[in-house]
């Protein structure tokens, strides 16, 4: 790490890694739950469900502590392009948090199911049921998801450039 590399504080380093842990879980289990039949099926939603509406809180505590503790500078002599790109990525990971537990939430309450989260909240229904819309939305939330992972993707991929390609205190800063 450069001399002029501030870390981010503990608690944006503990959400940061925590929520890149509930992420990674949430993708790999809706992609299990979507090929699987039977009763693991339903153990899969209903975890699923719990760790998206996690996600959604999460994520709001995570803005908060942002505004609060802005992220360190990136390094001056990266490219220009590379600190927008950054940037965007970073927003459209907050976004695609935010949006994807919205959009499974208002996918069930179209579909008619209940959402019971860590099994012992019920969350309402934010849509009226309708068959249609239910349709449009598990799209739509399939849609974002294979977004939500390519982004996840990458931005790994340039915390592994930064970390041993350009060695710049980057990584270390999350770390």
């Amino acid at each position: 790490m450069s001399a002029s590399t501030q870390r981010f504080p503990l608690a944006s380093r503990i959400l940061h890694w925590g929520m890149a842990v509930l992420v990674l879980a949430m993708l790999l289990i809706g992609i299990g739950m979507v090929s699987t039949t039977g009763p693991d099926y339903y153990r899969f939603l209903s975890v699923h469900r719990s760790i998206g509406i996690a996600i959604l809180v999460l994520v709001a505590i995570r803005l908060i502590n942002r505004a609060i503790n802005p992220p360190p500078p990136l390094p001056r002599d990266l490219p220009g392009w590379q600190k927008a790109l950054a940037s965007v990525s970073h927003w459209l990971l907050y976004g695609l948090m935010i949006v994807l537990p919205i959009i499974g939430w208002a996918m069930l309450s179209a579909g008619g199911y209940p959402i019971l989260v860590f099994g012992v909240v019920h969350l309402p229904a934010i849509l009226p049921h309708d068959v249609a819309l239910f349709a449009v939305l598990r799209t739509l939330h399939t849609v974002f998801a294979v977004l939500l992972f390519a982004t996840f993707l990458a931005h790994l991929g340039a915390a592994l450039f930064h970390g041993w390609i350009r060695r710049d205190g980057v990584l270390e800063s999350m770390a």
